[in-house]
């Protein structure tokens, strides 16, 4: 039963720690946009899979 009065403390302080970090999170902007990262690997130009001539540049996209 004296383990409570050390575990309830402690308990509390980790779920403070947690709201705190939660929070922070939602200041600083990380939850902004969830589905942009998501969509911006499937628009990737670069693959190297396509077959190129060669002596092409790579850097430059056919005009």
């Amino acid at each position: 039963m004296d383990i409570l009065y050390m575990l309830i403390p402690v308990g509390l302080f980790m779920l403070a720690v947690a709201v705190w970090g939660f929070m922070w999170a939602v200041k600083s902007g990380q939850f902004d946009d969830l589905e942009g990262p998501a969509h911006r690997i499937l628009m990737d130009d670069d693959d190297p899979r396509i077959p190129r001539k060669p002596g092409q540049d790579l850097n430059k996209k056919d005009r």
